[in-house]
């Protein structure tokens, strides 16, 4: 398979040592980078910034979560303009529900959402595009996540929708009163509460 990037305005082709393949919403990508083994373990190259540079994506910061118990729910965050972000998920120790609901104005899958499995297993990563919020849920104990994004931390910018609202449909694999969620998040306004924030361009970055 030769991987090129369809969606969010991105028409390059990026590496060949990946296959690229779009999830329940096209514009939230599943990346499998190719991981060579043998009696000593393995090795894989799991980033280079022409593949997503060449398609207008720059990454400038690396986030890395430790999540101790099953069941333990980040999210729905995102950040919005001037400082929106895409971003780049993979786990490199347990596992996780990764969810990325679409809450672009406009977007023909508003309010909809893909929900990928991401291991150290499976090696699978997640990109998702700003115009998105994204959280997950951890499957197994001692979890942990690495992401990268296109813009910086801001907190003046942070956003949230609550993980539980009924309206997304998301079947999370906790019940909301065994999930371990932070206060901070558990205070998210639904979806039906939230202002417009993105605007919907047809695929392109929004």
């Amino acid at each position: 398979m030769s991987p090129i990037y369809p969606s969010a305005g991105h028409s390059s082709v990026l590496a060949r040592s990946m296959d690229i393949i779009a999830s329940d919403i096209p514009d939230v990508l599943i990346i499998r980078p190719d991981r060579y083994g043998d009696h000593r373990g393995f090795f894989s190259e799991t980033f280079r910034d022409t593949w997503f540079g060449d398609a207008g994506l720059v990454f400038v910061q690396d986030n890395h979560s430790l999540s101790g118990a099953v069941g333990t729910v980040r999210g729905l965050h995102f950040q919005v303009a001037p400082r929106a972000q895409d971003k780049l998920l993979r786990v490199v120790r347990g596992a996780i529900l990764d969810v990325a609901v679409d809450i672009r104005d406009g977007s023909p899958t508003y309010g909809e959402h893909a929900a990928v499995e991401l291991s150290a297993e499976n090696w699978q990563q997640l990109l998702v595009p700003r115009g998105f919020a994204h959280g997950f849920c951890t499957l197994e104990p001692d979890t942990e996540v690495l992401y990268k994004v296109t813009d910086h931390y801001a907190p003046e910018c942070d956003r949230g929708i609550r993980w539980d609202d009924p309206a997304l449909g998301i079947e999370w694999p906790v019940a909301p009163a065994d999930a371990i969620v932070s206060d901070k998040d558990r205070e998210n306004p639904l979806l039906a509460d939230l202002s417009p924030q993105f605007t919907y361009q047809g695929g392109s970055r929004s």
